[in-house]
């Protein structure tokens, strides 16, 4: 083992033997002169110490330059003053091929940056919201307003019912026979007190305006039918109001009808979480009968009592702030977007910034079709003037001219189409792990849709059970039926996995899915989906096997062939049937088998395959429970790396 002396590693470094031997002190390495020997492994560790420390000083000394994710190769040439050829030649030496006006990544200018004597340090990007200053108001200023009201509910439990009931005895009785306008917003007066009711045309709506970040809704009004009591769309609706953490007020309508038992709705809603006062809990419920005109006041006086304990405020003496609750493009008038005032004042001749879009507002109208000069807090206008249509959830905020307006509106524009470029980051299975090391995963929310309801209990008691301390596994939603648009709409905006057992996307659900980025994942068993959850926690999920979908046939009609079973005739609607396709076979959106097809024609011929638009016949292995309307979707399953 070689020796070497103190004096000859304090050389080396170009530090001087006195700063060796106290580095060599602080080791607890004790030497007594500048000649004392150290062996290779003391050597190694005071040398590589004494280096750190002199880069970490070098970079301590470096001029900072701030980058943001991306950076041209001509404004990197900028900040490190050299010229974009010297910066190309450079990036090619690293077998990175780019031109002048070509992006690269922050690690990649850090270290270019760092050869030219600087240290890159990562800018933050101001959030959309924050590019216009909106002054916090004054406690003494704020004055109560209106409270803005949704109903949700099932689809026949009589929602439009309740709406027009409360319209006609609250709204049109004033105007002498006049027809209300439909702007997807009014007011009604209770005892000279406003309420503003959202007429949003379901759940999906109301979520795909939270999901932008628009919480316009402060009492949700949940209409139940004494006669049927709890279902599919009433869990939803409970569902999203819950998610939105605003208050429930319970609606038992058609108290009238013959079977209708009130008991019996609460006693369900308690499964539900939500307990009824008169039951000891702190859910408020009206008895009501939209028909017979019964209990609608009573119900407008709950909606005040509880916009009193939420002490709603606003400051009407400012610019105005608030949401697009909807925008159309109309042939005569332009973008005409209906937006709900959240704060201050909205007046004609304002220059107001809505999401991308811009303007100066042209005209108001109300919700009785008549145009006014100005709107306060709560009160739903329309308004034209806008250079296009914004969307739902768009904030609009009121600025000092139209110059600043229109500035913002592009700025945002190129914003987007900046983060268009990158693809929005939803929580995945893949991904989770990563994510929960990072400390962003807190709490990883799941949907659960099932063909039967045993299986939806079942499977989010063992998913919620995985929770520990890293992460909470939470079910927010569970119902029988396929995946929907709704279920995929409330994935985005809470954040949350779907997971579907012997059920499939209808509809444009699977597009959806794609374009909000939510991860859907289908199972047959259970204990498959408690094994990726539990593996992607502990980040060891294994290669996900993805299917292909290659086509959907329609069964149109069906002949029992004595020695072969069940033969269907089929029309492919889209792609292709394939003969070594794996199928499934879906009868209303719930998946009835899995399998491969044991024949497939054309007229008498065997055929490898069916386009879309032919029609074709086919038998399936060991399966003969075949029905007309049955859909056949072929699929091939591909493997694909975790990301």
């Amino acid at each position: 083992m070689s020796k070497t002396r103190v004096y000859e590693i304090a050389q080396k470094l170009g530090m001087s033997t006195k700063e060796i031997m106290e580095k060599l002190e602080s080791l607890d390495i004790n030497v007594a002169n500048h000649m004392s020997t150290l062996t290779d492994e003391e050597a190694e560790l005071v040398m590589e110490l004494s280096s750190e420390e002199a880069v970490s000083s070098e970079e301590d000394n470096m001029t900072e330059i701030k980058i943001g994710d991306k950076i041209t190769v001509q404004n990197l040439s900028q900040l490190v003053e050299k010229s974009p050829t010297e910066i190309i030649t450079k990036l090619i030496k690293l077998g990175i091929m780019a031109s002048i006006n070509q992006e690269i990544d922050f690690d990649t200018a850090g270290c270019i940056a760092m050869d030219y004597g600087f240290k890159a340090v990562q800018e933050e990007e101001l959030e959309e919201e924050n590019d216009i200053e909106i002054e916090e108001d004054r406690p003494e200023d704020l004055k109560p307003r209106p409270p803005i009201v949704t109903v949700m509910g099932h689809v026949d439990h009589g929602k439009t019912s309740l709406l027009d009931a409360i319209r006609n005895s609250k709204v049109t009785d004033k105007e002498a026979g006049g027809i209300t306008q439909h702007i997807g917003a009014y007011e009604v007066e209770v005892d000279s007190k406003k309420i503003v009711f959202l007429d949003t045309p379901g759940h999906e709506a109301f979520t795909s305006m939270r999901a932008r970040g628009a919480q316009v809704t402060d009492v949700a009004i949940l209409v139940v039918a004494a006669d049927d009591g709890i279902m599919p769309q009433t869990i939803e609706a409970i569902n999203h109001a819950k998610a939105a953490e605003v208050p429930i007020i319970i609606a038992i309508n058609k108290i009238d009808k013959v079977g209708a038992n009130q008991d019996r709705v609460k006693q369900e809603l308690t499964e539900h979480g939500l307990l009824v006062e008169d039951w000891g809990g702190d859910v408020i419920s009206v008895p009501v009968s939209a028909l017979k005109n019964e209990n609608i006041d009573t119900l407008l006086e709950m909606i005040l009592l509880v916009s009193e304990m939420e002490e709603l405020k606003a400051n009407p003496n400012r610019k105005a702030v608030g949401t697009v609750v909807e925008a159309q493009l109309d042939k005569g008038r332009g973008p005409v977007a209906t937006v709900l005032v959240q704060n201050g004042t909205l007046k004609v001749g304002d220059a107001v910034v809505v999401g991308c879009a811009y303007g100066k507002v042209r005209a108001m109208v109300n919700d009785l079709g008549k145009r006014v000069k100005q709107a306060a807090p709560s009160i739903p206008v329309e308004i034209l003037g806008l250079s296009e249509v914004p969307q739902a959830g768009d904030q609009f905020v009121v600025v000092a001219n139209d110059k600043m307006a229109r500035t913002i509106a592009e700025k945002r524009k190129d914003r987007v189409r900046a983060q268009q470029m990158k693809a929005s980051q939803k929580v995945s299975l893949d991904d989770l792990f990563k994510q929960m090391e990072q400390g962003d995963m807190k709490e990883l929310n799941i949907i659960i849709k099932a063909d039967v309801q045993g299986s939806v209990q079942a499977v989010k008691q063992s998913l919620e059970k995985l929770s520990n301390e890293e992460v909470t596994v939470r079910a927010i939603h569970g119902a029988v039926g396929a995946i929907t648009e709704s279920d995929v709409m409330l994935a985005s905006a809470s954040n949350a996995i779907i997971i579907g057992f012997n059920v499939r996307p209808v509809g444009a659900a699977s597009d959806v899915a794609e374009k909000e980025k939510v991860d859907m994942r289908s199972y047959r068993v259970i204990y498959k989906a408690i094994e990726d959850i539990q593996s992607a926690m502990k980040g060891m999920l294994d290669p996900e096997f993805v299917e292909e979908e290659l086509g959907k046939a329609e069964i149109r009609a069906t002949f029992k062939v004595s020695g072969v079973g069940t033969i269907a005739g089929a029309y492919v609607t889209h792609g292709k049937l394939a003969r070594n396709a794996q199928v499934r076979l879906v009868r209303d959106g719930i998946v009835i088998h899995e399998g491969e097809l044991s024949s497939l024609k054309r007229f008498k011929d065997d055929a490898k395959e069916v386009a879309k638009g032919y029609e074709c016949g086919f038998a399936l292995n060991n399966f003969n429970d075949l029905k007309e309307g049955d859909v056949i979707e072929a699929f091939v399953m591909k493997e694909k790396e975790n990301r």
